[in-house]
């Protein structure tokens, strides 16, 4: 008895898979204030003097979209407090700033709003000039002070602080603080 086996050859195929790497590169950003404090120091005079000071903020991000920079007031209080003194904020805003009056502080970032391109530059016990400056805003309504479309690496923006008194002025150490936020757009 004989067995035959007939076997038929296996075709052999090549076979493909494609994966995709995906990486998630997740947003950050750092913010820096240069001084922490800014001085604005005064010796008054009856006619009133005006100090101007700066701070600069840096913001860093890798966001692709940019980033929103603002400042508000830590708290809801707008005035520099010395014991149960006060200096009042600016009357102006952001889009209609004011010249500063006796015994009124504020801020202006030149190029922003109805601030002008200045240049503004520190004083010191000087006439009160015609610079404007607007109110810092209450915690909770801050104003924009820049505002990006791409990333940013040590991005710097100069934030001028005014004061003017004059001898009406009860004489102490005023402060109050505001709060720079940074955010990725």
């Amino acid at each position: 008895m004989c067995l035959l086996l007939l076997l038929t050859p296996l075709v052999a195929s090549a076979t493909t898979a494609t994966t995709t790497i995906s990486s998630t590169i997740s947003p950050v950003i750092s913010l820096l204030s240069s001084n922490g404090t800014v001085n604005l120091n005064a010796t008054p005079t009856t006619g009133g003097v005006q100090t101007i000071a700066s701070d600069t903020v840096t913001v860093s991000t890798n966001d692709s979209a940019g980033y929103t920079l603002k400042l508000g007031e830590t708290s809801a209080t707008t005035t520099l407090t010395s014991g149960g003194n006060t200096i009042a904020a600016s009357s102006g805003s952001q889009a209609s700033p004011v010249a500063e009056t006796a015994s009124s502080w504020g801020y202006r970032v030149d190029g922003v709003g109805g601030f002008g391109a200045g240049p503004t530059s520190p004083a010191a016990n000087q006439a009160i000039a015609g610079t404007k400056f607007a109110a810092v805003p209450a915690s909770g309504s801050p104003d924009t002070l820049v505002t990006t479309s791409s990333t940013a690496s040590g991005a710097t923006t100069a934030v001028w602080y005014g004061l003017a008194v004059n001898t009406s002025v009860p004489s102490g150490t005023y402060t109050n603080s505001v709060t720079y936020t940074a955010t990725a757009n």
